[in-house]
Formats: structure tokens, sequence, C-alpha cells
């Protein structure tokens, strides 16, 4: 019996899928965001913010939590569970019981800052104790539970909308908010770190964070680790308005153009998985950071090539290559995260690597701000020119092929510890 439940599916695969497939309904945001502005009487724009707060708060707190994840992963599991629901089950009360600008802090706060330090903590917690039990196949590892942070969006939207038109937008919260605070304990009494490891005592300013980026590798891993997510979510946040533009006149694929979101969904969520897991195949796991940004750039550029010479509508073709470029930069997106901590523990070994994660994911709080507000701004100051957006993007995923061979390169660091 103990050996069913003492082994690496159930103390490290399991318990992170039940965590990251809960705090991951993150992404679900564009779901009710419209329904919690007509609650409260709040534009889309201002509501806006608590997603964006709720991104920067995870990079922020994932930076300032290693130091926690690597002494106790059980009190920070702990910690994940409870900010994340009751963020949840405060802005369930907020939506219910108050209107205006107090509902609207009151959701950047609960929302924004308080599931946003769950998040942070929640993202980092399990990763660590997952490439120590897949020693050998770390990009696996990282790729099962981060591919769970991206379907969450995929299981979690249906059930939303269901109890939305049931039982109300308040009530969403409420059912879902203790449902997760389940799923997130189990996940905590489950996880463990395995027999035989024990933590190198942590010293007093042993690691500083300032230090990192003086480091040229950790500074370019952070930059095209930036860059990525914020061209992403450049795209990915302005997926449906892009379609709608790019479809516009072809009314034979109206119904295709509503279901293209959820197959980009699914690539985001192959490509955590599929990109950490071939990454392992490789000597050089840079190397799958080369293809991501080299496959946008190709792809972002005949995109924007062919809806720059459109001569009227657009055609199948276009169309096919707008879809495509949206399917790559997902995949791309996802497959960033899942190989980032295997490429950081090649680097840097695994004593220090929830520290270094954490820290390399505050690139994620601030592209969380930086990424759809950049694409706003373009659309003001372009009269809603989409293909703006296409240029912008290129230019970074440039930036970042540039940084991931320049600074990032091939050269192995000697680990420290195995």
């Amino acid at each position: 019996m103990k050996g069913l439940i003492n082994n690496k599916w159930m103390r490290a695969a399991v318990p992170a899928l039940l965590i990251h497939c809960s705090i991951g309904t993150v992404y679900c945001w564009s779901t009710f965001k419209e329904a919690i502005g007509q609650q409260i009487g709040a534009s889309t724009f201002s509501l806006g913010w608590a997603f964006s707060l709720a991104i920067f708060f995870l990079g922020m707190s994932a930076a300032f939590a290693g130091r926690l994840v690597e002494k106790d992963i059980h009190k920070s599991s702990l910690i994940a569970c409870i900010c994340f629901t009751l963020g949840m089950l405060g802005t369930g009360l907020f939506i219910q019981f108050t209107h205006g600008i107090v509902a609207l802090l009151g959701i950047y706060l609960c929302y924004g800052c308080i599931m946003g330090i769950g998040l942070g903590i929640g993202y980092l917690t399990p990763v660590k104790t997952l490439m120590l039990w897949f020693k050998d196949k770390k990009g696996l590892a990282t790729g099962i539970s981060i591919m769970g942070f991206g379907l969450a969006k995929a299981i979690a939207t249906p059930i939303m909308e269901f109890i939305q038109n049931h039982a109300g937008i308040a009530m969403m919260f409420y059912i879902l908010g203790g449902v997760y605070f389940v799923l997130m304990l189990l996940g905590h009494f489950l996880l463990k770190k395995p027999e035989g490891w024990v933590e190198k005592e942590d010293k007093k300013n042993e690691f500083k964070a300032m230090d990192m980026f003086k480091d040229k590798t950790f500074l370019g891993i952070w930059l095209m680790f930036f860059i990525n997510i914020h061209c992403g979510l450049a795209l990915i946040t302005y997926e449906k308005q892009i379609l709608k533009t790019t479809f516009a006149g072809m009314e034979v694929l109206t119904m295709m153009v509503a279901l293209i979101p959820s197959i980009t969904a699914a690539f985001n969520a192959l490509g955590r998985i599929g990109y950490s897991t071939i990454s392992d195949k490789l000597n050089e796991r840079n190397t799958i950071y080369k293809i991501i940004f080299m496959t946008s750039i190709i792809i972002t550029a005949l995109a924007f090539a062919l809806l720059a010479i459109k001569m009227g509508p657009c055609n199948w073709f276009i169309g096919t290559i707008v879809i495509l470029l949206l399917v790559i930069v997902n995949a791309g997106y996802g497959g960033g995260f899942s190989t980032l901590p295997a490429l950081l523990s090649e680097r840097y070994g695994m004593e220090k690597i929830s520290k270094i994660h954490g820290l390399a994911l505050s690139a994620w709080a601030f592209a969380g701000i930086t990424g759809n507000n950049m694409s706003e701004i373009i659309l003001k100051v372009s009269n809603n020119n989409y293909n703006f957006i296409l240029l912008a993007t290129l230019l970074f995923y440039c930036v970042a092929l540039a940084i991931c061979i320049s600074f990032v390169g091939n050269k192995k660091i000697e680990k420290k510890r195995a």
C-alpha cells in the first residue's frame, strides 16, 4: 500500500496537476469579465486591470517565495491554497454585495492581489519536487504540471459558463472557490519530496537576487522569457478580434471562428508538454527557445506580409496562415513556460532552483502588464489596425532570438548537484 502512494506519480505528478489545474483558471478571465462588468457597473477596460494585477502578483510572489518553497513545500502549498481560494470567494462577495468603484477596488484586491499571491506560490511550489522525482526526465515532469496550468482554461470554461447561466456570476466564484480549495488541499497533503533528499541549510543572505541579474546567462534567460510572454499575451488577448477582422465577410467560416480559440488553447497545452519533453532528448535545452523564436518569426512575418498586401477581403490561404500564426504562438508561449525550469536546472543545478525559477518568473509579472497594454496602445494610435500588433511582435521575436543565441548560448554551466 505504501508503495502505491509513495511514488513519483502520487507524490509529485498528481499533486502538481491538482494545484496547477486549479490556479490555471486565472486564464478564464475573458469568460466572465463582461458579466462582472454588467453586474457591478464597470467597463471591461477598468476590469482588465484585475487580470493584469493577478499576473503581476503571480510573478512577484513567485520571485520572493523561492526561499519559502525551498524550506517547506507544505507550508507554501497551504499558503497557495488559502490565498487562491480566499481571493475567489472575496471576488464573489464584492460582486454580489457592492457596486461601482467599491466593487472594482474589491476585485482588484481579491482577484488581483490575494489570488495573485496564491497563483505565484502555487505555480512555483511543485516544480522542484517534480524535477527531483523525475531526475532523468525533468522536461517531461515540468511539462506535465505546467500543461495542467494550460489545460485549466479548456476544462473550466464550459463549467464556468454553465454555473453563470444557472446560478449567477457571484455563485460561480463561491462554488469553484470551494471546489478548488478541496483540490489544492489534497495536492498539499500528497506533495512530498523523494526520500533521501535533504535541502542544504539556508544560510542568511546566501542567495542574492541582484547578483543573478549581473549574470549574463540569467539576464538573457529572463529577457527572452519576458519577450516570449509579452508577445504571446499581445496576440492571445486579442485572438478573437484578430480572427473576426481576418474572416470578416467570409460567412461560411463564422462558426469555425468560434471554435478556433479552443483549438489554440489545446496547442497552448500541447506546447507545454511537447516542447519540454523534446528538450529531454536534446543535448542543449536552449535549442527549444531557438525553435520557438524562429518559427514565431517566420509565421508572424508571413502573416504580416500577406495582410499588408491583401487586396479586398481575406481568402482561404491568408485565413489559414493567421490560424497557423495563433497556433504556433500559443504552442511557443506554453513551451517557453514548461522548458524554463529544466533549462535553469541545467545551467545552475538543483540546489537553489526554486529561488532561481521564482526570480525568473518575475519576468511574467512585467509581461502581464506590458503585453496586452502594448496591443491596446497600438490599436488606439493606428485606428484599430491589428497588423501593427504583428509588426511589433515580429520585432520583439527577432530581439528574443538574438538574446537567445548571444546571451544564453549553448555552453552548459557545471552542475553543483545532480
